[in-house]
């Protein structure tokens, strides 16, 4: 269905769609659309036929929303949902897509590399994999806030020297915010050292410590379920978190995906690279503002739009169509 509108929409030249990860979801996510927009529901339906569970109830109801085997799949739904909504609704196809963390699979999805049906097995399974790779209570994730990249590297190895286990840079998401992950006394040890250094520390509640080398041993397990999945290049080129760029091929994109596990998410430099290539506007897919948030604040990008109320859409509809000279 939405291969065809993709082909049919007009091009943008300055406008990229984001697509969140975990954390932007939350207790009756896109219940106000899915009143306007049959769609919505229907999204819901086809991936929870592919999963085996009802998505639409988790993402409602709340049970289960904070285990991530069940999160991942309801986040990917959510941004696909609204993704259609937005073709639907005549939107143009974007100049570049990238997802934060989970966020590429619904990123890959919406580009046409990943049915859907497959990409909530496989984020599912992703779910699975991470929470078995390290038992409940023994990983950590924290923010550290106001202090520069070299530095956090600098503390997490500092931290890890210290004593058992490890800590590394996980998500760099914008200047002066770095998220790190890793054993939770080392994850400790950082969030002190930030503060003597002048910085702030905000532990993230995550039931597993994404994006560094603890997730390994799930990333080997996946990467047999990647292989066996049907994957086609994007449509629209699809910005990866490991190296910030699109894969030239089908095997460089499943090794990055494979990657993404367990490097750290380059979220600053993909933003760099989408104003580098003139985007100036960027919507962002799925529930919440978190991404949009952090583009707002960046020196060439007009505005940052959510997507995942009434008022939002239509707001960033016009702004995009007019922005791209669609209307007047």
């Amino acid at each position: 269905m939405s291969a065809k509108q993709l082909e049919q929409a007009a091009q943008a030249t300055k406008t990229a769609f984001v697509f969140p990860g975990q954390g932007s979801q939350k207790v009756g996510m896109l219940a106000e659309l899915a009143e306007q927009f049959s769609g919505i529901r229907d999204t819901f339906a086809e991936a929870s036929e592919a999963v085996g569970f009802d998505l639409w109830q988790i993402a409602q109801m709340g049970e289960g929303l904070d285990q991530t085997e069940f999160t991942q799949p309801v986040l990917l739904t959510a941004s696909i949902a609204l993704w259609r909504v937005w073709l639907e609704l005549g939107g143009v196809a974007p100049k570049y897509m990238a997802g934060h963390s989970l966020g590429e699979y619904s990123a890959l999805v919406a580009a046409g590399a990943l049915s859907l049906g497959d990409a909530v097995k496989l984020v599912n399974l992703r779910g699975k994999l991470m929470q078995t790779a390290v038992p409940q209570g023994v990983g950590a994730m924290a923010a550290i806030l106001g202090l520069d990249d070299a530095k956090v590297i600098e503390l997490c190895a500092q931290a890890t020297a210290a004593g058992e286990g490890s800590v590394e840079a996980a998500n760099y998401n914008a200047q002066g915010q770095v998220v790190v992950a890793g054993n939770k006394e080392r994850v400790e040890a950082v969030m002190a050292l930030a503060k003597e250094n002048g910085g702030k520390a905000i532990a993230l509640p995550v039931s597993v410590p994404s994006h560094c080398s603890l997730m390994k041993p799930a990333a080997e397990q996946f990467a047999t379920a990647l292989e066996q999945t049907a994957i086609e290049m994007p449509r629209i080129p699809v910005l990866q978190n490991v190296g910030a760029k699109a894969a030239a091929d089908v095997s460089e994109l499943r090794q990055a995906l494979t990657e993404q596990l367990y490097e750290s998410v380059q979220w600053t430099k993909t933003l760099q690279f989408l104003q580098d290539e003139g985007v100036e506007y960027i919507v962002e897919c799925g529930p919440g503002n978190v991404l949009a948030n952090m583009a707002k604040r960046l020196p060439n990008i007009e505005k940052a739009l959510p997507l995942d109320t009434q008022s939002r859409l239509e707001d960033a509809l016009n702004t995009v169509l007019v922005a791209e000279g669609k209307i007047a």
